[in-house]
């Protein structure tokens, strides 16, 4: 399968910058695109992008990724997350090519107990997880070729993140109060997208493949809870000089959101290995990987 040129939505996210760096390792030509000349809204501008791209493979990060947003705007929220993939989607098709959706642990609702598998019957709890739920079926609907890749707790040197924003408020207080019951895996952007460009070299390796299509789990091995993230954020800053305010642990009932999160959204990534060979690090490690490039490490 000649597999080159690799289109990339979502310009300036966090995901599609990892992947900037992450595809060229791998032999491939990152095209990104992003607003304000791509936009789902325009969908004559996605018809642009494909014929100036002629791309032989895509990468769906474009989305609205605002959870608690969504829940006063759904509509706005299903446009991104469900109707551009659906779009995506139909572009691929015609073209004969795969395309990569990026979607969630959000689809379920943390009741399970135990890391979640493919084959469990999602059930998101709010409006964020109900656009990218309806987003992953769409791109598997519109495209007989379609990888979904749900991810978790996602991170990065640029854009708005947990690491970021505690770093910034460690930096401003000398306490903060973090929860601490809510359960899952946070996902370095750089080894997604290291992850992303692993699963594109086997498909390129070996053509398309029927056990290809459909939904996998991809994030950092490892689990933990938002407080003990925060105290291994700081850790990790530690060496560079970075804050080390107190933080004490709360429960999800102490911090309300507009929005309710899954108090566990573990999530099993065997199939991906199993599939693609491809495992992501341990959540710390990429921890490591991102606090040393904000130090410029």
């Amino acid at each position: 399968m000649v597999m080159r040129r690799v289109l990339v939505t979502g310009r300036g996210g966090q995901l599609a910058t990892g992947l900037e760096a992450a595809l060229p390792a791998q032999g491939f030509e990152a095209i990104l695109v992003g607003q304000p000349e791509f936009e789902f809204d325009r969908p004559e501008t996605v018809a642009v992008a494909f014929a100036v791209a002629r791309p032989d493979a895509v990468v769906n990060c474009a989305a609205w990724t605002a959870v608690d947003a969504a829940e006063d705007n759904e509509a706005a929220a299903f446009r991104a997350n469900a109707l551009g993939p659906a779009l995506i989607a139909r572009h691929c098709a015609t073209l004969g090519i795969p395309l990569i959706q990026i979607s969630t642990d959000y689809v379920f609702d943390g009741l399970k107990g135990t890391p979640y598998s493919e084959e469990d019957a999602p059930n998101p709890l709010g409006a964020y997880g109900r656009t990218k739920l309806a987003g992953e079926w769409a791109a598997l609907a519109g495209n007989p070729c379609t990888t979904v890749l749900r991810t978790a707790w996602v991170f990065a040197p640029m854009g708005n993140n947990f690491v970021r924003t505690m770093l910034r408020v460690g930096a401003e207080r000398p306490e903060l109060r973090v929860v601490a019951d809510q359960r899952g895996s946070p996902t370095a952007a750089p080894d997604l997208a290291d992850a992303i460009a692993g699963v594109l070299a086997r498909m390129r390796e070996t053509g398309w493949r029927e056990a290809y299509r459909g939904v996998f789990h991809a994030v950092a091995s490892g689990t933990t809870t938002w407080h003990a993230f925060a105290e291994a954020i700081f850790e990790a800053a530690a060496p560079f000089n970075g804050p080390r305010p107190r933080v004490h642990a709360i429960t999800t009932a102490e911090y309300p959101t507009k929005a309710v999160r899954p108090a566990d959204g573990r999530l099993d990534t065997a199939k991906l290995a199993a599939t693609f060979g491809v495992t992501l690090p341990p959540w710390r490690a990429g921890l490591d990987r991102v606090v040393q490039a904000l130090h410029g490490a």
